[in-house]
């Protein structure tokens, strides 16, 4: 079977790949390089705990999000991804805290409380006890995009430096790219999603060995050269371009965690997401049973990217979806009603 990919961000990357895997003649369609996207624009996070704890909306959907963190090992061996399982680390008020372990208490989990110095060098020094979560990983994104790209070709995927316009003469569609809405003609679902706009700040700081560290409202995740501290969501917002504006807030944010980071260079970045009503992804076939959507991831597009591309795969194949296929359906939401 051939297979036209659009979209060569996490999501389509894996999905590539696992179609390759399954005997698929894949193709891959993207105009932009290959980190310049919502994907390459993040700190890399796998990590169900904290975004069940800390985002209200990710909450209903923890065992999901477990399930797809679990996925990660498999694809890691398959494309040669190095993943961090330091875990990670929230810090903040007395009163913050208390309500972070009894939220993840809630969730079934048991925080362990941990000298935040010792797992995070650098440390503002009144930021004495931490909670701590081997649950949570991460990766870089960027080494993590070339190696799943390099996988994929060894694989037999083949890349185009354009964008899809349709089919491309494949015989079924995987429409990956995002909030895009080149193809919403061939998969009008797409028209469900709504853009979320992101900043980021890459500092650079170099650090020893560090967890992620989770603050009141700010996060910084050790990088490649430094820290990536984020994150904004402004709901709404297309425009991809990095906001100067931004900067400073986010550094000041940070330095509430780091103080060194208040004087460090660094780098703004910004990188626009798909988001949906419920804010989960849509994964399946759209109205035309030759096109399947892998769209939507909201924040959590790494940590999902393996249940989601096993999802998208079964739907080429017409194989079963798993048992999170109805949750992620393509055409269970409603469109919008100014959606044209």
């Amino acid at each position: 079977m051939k297979v036209t990919v659009a979209g060569a961000g996490v999501f389509g990357l894996a999905t590539a790949l696992a179609l390759a895997d399954a005997g698929c003649d894949v193709t891959v369609f993207d105009p932009a390089p290959a980190t310049s996207g919502a994907s390459g624009v993040a700190a890399g996070m796998i990590a169900p705990v904290f975004e069940a704890v800390l985002d209200v909306e990710a909450r209903p959907h923890f065992g999901l999000l477990l399930a797809a963190r679990d996925l990660w090992p498999a694809l890691a061996a398959r494309a040669g991804v190095d993943i961090d399982r330091a875990g990670a680390m929230a810090v903040g008020s007395v009163d913050w805290l208390d309500a972070v372990a009894a939220s993840m208490t809630r969730l079934g989990l048991h925080p362990s409380e941990v000298p935040a110095g010792r797992l995070a060098p650098g440390l503002l020094e009144s930021l004495r006890t931490g909670l701590m979560t081997r649950e949570d990983w991460r990766l870089e994104p960027a080494a993590a995009i070339a190696a799943l790209r390099a996988a994929a070709q060894a694989a037999g995927v083949i890349f185009r430096r354009a964008a899809a316009t349709g089919m491309e003469g494949a015989d079924r569609l995987v429409v990956a790219t995002g909030v895009a809405q080149g193809l919403a003609d061939l998969a009008p679902q797409l028209r469900a999603l709504e853009p979320i706009k992101g900043h980021i700040l890459q500092v650079d700081l170099p650090t020893p060995r560090q967890v992620v560290v989770r603050g009141e409202g700010v996060y910084a995740a050790p990088s490649v050269g430094g820290l990536r501290v984020g994150a904004t969501m402004e709901a709404g917002v297309a425009d991809p371009a990095a906001d100067p504006a931004r900067a400073a807030p986010l550094a000041a944010a940070g330095a509430q965690l780091f103080p060194r980071i208040a004087a460090a260079p660094r780098e703004l970045l910004a990188g626009v997401r798909a988001a949906t009503a419920d804010g989960l992804p849509l994964v399946g076939t759209a109205s035309d049973p030759r096109v399947i959507l892998a769209v939507g991831a909201r924040r959590n597009g790494w940590l999902l990217a393996p249940l989601v591309a096993r999802a998208a795969a079964a739907a080429v194949l017409g194989a079963d979806p798993g048992r999170f296929g109805e949750r992620l359906a393509a055409n269970r939401l409603s469109l919008r009603p100014d959606a044209h």
